[in-house]
């Protein structure tokens, strides 16, 4: 199966098996069947097996699943097995809080460079990194080759900042504004993340708690 082909639902279950893989190999588990995980992960057998038939055979009947070669080989499909380069756009609270406290080198990325057209924030520390004028970006992305950019940046900014990105080499976009780059930009990869999006779900699951529908309407 070719990974064109593969559904959005399947490859958003494969950082959750990644990780809870990582947790069942911390807790001593050599091996796991489809049956155990989905009782551990709330999903069913069948779709468990499914979605790992989408890359391959992972499993031994009789056996179950290495629990470490089958993290090992995931981790391989979601790329974490190379370091690729990336860039920040946005040193402000929300660029400062991700760039200190996301664990970059192992979800597959090594942030190298941030940047920011505030002459206040303009050599502020964040992580290991001083932070760049934005004049510095097109010479640096030319000498470091980037390609993959994270942006936290405002909505007004970021159509101009992503078509600049894109002519600098960036393939890839962690996109925190509400900019919808795929109108623009169909051949790169974007992950868009909405936390007010994120915040009114919840504030939905809440309310159908407190007051669930009845069984009239």
């Amino acid at each position: 199966m070719s990974k064109n082909s593969i559904s959005n639902s399947v490859i958003r279950r494969l950082p959750r098996y990644y990780r809870f893989l990582g947790e069942l190999e911390n807790n001593g588990y050599v091996r796991i069947s489809s049956r155990e995980l989905s009782e551990k992960m709330g999903l069913t057998a069948s779709q468990i097996r499914q979605d790992f038939n989408c890359f391959g055979e992972f499993g031994q009947q009789g056996y179950g699943y290495n629990v470490s070669d089958l993290r090992f080989e995931i981790g391989k499909i979601l790329g974490l097995n190379v370091q690729t380069p990336m860039i920040l756009l946005g040193a402000g609270n929300l660029g400062t809080a991700i760039a200190s406290h996301i664990d970059f080198k192992n979800k597959g990325f090594d942030l190298i460079g941030a940047f920011d057209s505030n002459p206040e924030l303009v050599g502020k520390k964040i992580g290991s990194l001083s932070v760049r004028d934005i004049s510095e970006l097109e010479k640096f992305c030319s000498e470091n080759k980037p390609v993959a950019a994270i942006l936290c940046i405002p909505m007004s900014a970021a159509e101009k900042m992503v078509d600049t990105l894109i002519s600098c080499g960036i393939k890839a976009f962690w996109n925190f504004t509400h900019y919808d780059i795929r109108i623009n930009h169909e051949n790169v990869a974007v992950e868009n993340v909405h936390l007010g999006d994120s915040l009114t779900t919840l504030s939905y699951g809440l309310n159908t708690l407190i007051n669930p529908p009845s069984d009239d309407e």
